[in-house]
């Protein structure tokens, strides 16, 4: 007969069942690590290359991934170092553009082609440089904003939708080294490895999510895109909120732009020459003398001595400026001030965009993706700050869309974004009126006050 536990053996058996009920489950292994197929060919670096390389693109079939390589915190220059191409059919090549005066050659040889890139509007610009303008593209990272996917950077949306894992170590290199060393060109290589296989799970997700439509204007919209000129960049140095006074303020534009013209020169990034904080530290002191420079409390850098000269002239142009000449703490600009000053400065305004903020957050919650991505925050704001003058709500909407588009908007944007902004306008006028109508005394009460 077999033998009965005990009470004490009975609970310790229910608790230990309990406790591997409850137990976490073993974290999942790690997702394999993306090799290369093909391996690592040499780097195109001669015209007879070249013209190798630009036969196997056009033998190739489908779509062609592309990603360039710059040198981000070392050169002052976003010129390309080195350029990655895939195709179906064709395999993987490394192109290095500085050994070459154009890449016409190449750009005919992919023709009509779609271009793949992940986030396009790092690239473009450095790849236009050098001949190479895409007829047509898909933008991974674009598409997994529209899709809602909260980390939309490569080796995530690798990992997530392939299945693979994306070595990231040298992603902070100087790509302006030559020659480049192979793990290196490897780990370059493997961002163009399988962008073909995530642009078609993508293009199936967008068709299922019926934003495909959406997808198509938003990259023939990259097609052309241009990086805009920087507008008063001086104002981005880090500490600026610490300067006091309009010519401690010039004195930081003066030295930012000193450094700009050393470090465009000598094609290194501006940071490398003095930091930020130097450009502070002297601004704020505001010294005349070399000596006294060098001595500042944290004026320091690789270029603090040696254009030590350049420094204090500058400085001493800012002292003997007039008043009139420095610049003021808000930027001059055409567009609408800051939201944060929209209360003071029209209190209506301020409540078409609180209005137009929310049903915006809702709409983008609705759709799945960020709210930037659904307009341009640039757009509403302008939009909301300058309304059309007409209250007429057929009227208003037609022009409020023909605002946003002269603006940049897509019409898939238009048609989602211009009712809502509208209704903020209507609403916040409406709102308006009845505030000013509560405030009138009734003209009744005015006779019985004035009898008495």
């Amino acid at each position: 007969m077999p033998s009965t536990p005990d009470a004490d053996e009975s609970v310790e058996t229910e608790a230990t069942s309990d406790e591997a009920l409850e137990a976490p489950e073993a974290p999942a292994p790690p997702k394999p690590l993306l090799t290369l197929r093909d391996g690592l060919g040499p780097v195109v670096e001669t015209e007879a290359a070249l013209r190798e390389v630009c036969a196997a693109i056009r033998a190739g079939t489908g779509p062609v991934a592309v990603d360039a390589e710059r040198a981000s915190g070392y050169r002052y220059s976003s010129r390309a170092y080195l350029i990655q191409l895939r195709r179906e059919g064709s395999g993987s090549h490394l192109v290095d553009p500085i050994a070459f005066d154009d890449l016409a050659p190449l750009q005919e040889a992919i023709g009509d082609a779609e271009w793949i890139l992940h986030a396009a509007t790092q690239d473009l610009p450095c790849l236009n440089e050098v001949g190479l303008t895409p007829t047509a593209l898909f933008d991974t990272e674009l598409a997994g904003r529209l899709l809602g996917y909260p980390r939309v950077g490569l080796a995530t949306l690798v990992e997530t939708l392939l299945g693979f894992r994306l070595a990231k170590e040298h992603s902070a290199v100087d790509w302006s080294t030559r020659p480049l060393p192979e793990p290196w060109l490897e780990y370059a290589a493997l961002d163009v490895e399988v962008l073909v296989e995530l642009r078609d799970k993508l293009a199936a997700e967008l068709v299922a999510a019926g934003k495909d439509e959406w997808a198509r204007q938003e990259f023939d919209n990259l097609r052309t895109f241009e990086q805009a000129p920087r507008v008063d960049a001086w104002r981005r140095t880090s500490g600026l909120h610490r300067v006091r006074g309009r010519r401690h303020l010039g004195a930081v534009k003066a030295l930012w732009e000193t450094r700009d013209e050393i470090a465009e020169q000598r094609d290194v990034t501006p940071g490398r020459i003095i930091p930020d904080a130097a450009i502070i530290a002297a601004a704020t002191a505001m010294p005349s003398e070399r000596g006294a420079l060098l001595a500042t409390k944290g004026f320091h850098g690789r270029g603090a001595e040696r254009y030590s000269t350049r420094w204090i002239a500058a400085l001493r142009d800012v002292a003997a400026m007039d008043e009139s000449e420095l610049p003021t703490r808000a930027p001059r600009g055409d567009g609408p001030p800051l939201p944060r000053a929209w209360a003071e400065k029209d209190p209506v305004a301020a409540r078409r965009l609180a209005i137009a903020r929310e049903a915006m957050a809702a709409l983008a919650e609705q759709h799945g993706m960020p709210v930037e991505n659904v307009l341009t925050p640039d757009y509403l704001r302008r939009t909301l700050w300058t309304p059309p003058h007409t209250r007429e709500p057929g009227t208003l909407l037609d022009e409020v869309a023909g605002q946003l588009a002269a603006y940049g908007a897509r019409s898939w944007q238009i048609a989602l974004t211009s009712p809502l902004l509208t209704q903020a306008i209507l609403d916040a006028d409406a709102e308006a009126a009845a505030k000013a109508a509560s405030a009138v005394p009734d003209s009744d009460d005015d006779e019985q006050a004035a009898e008495a």
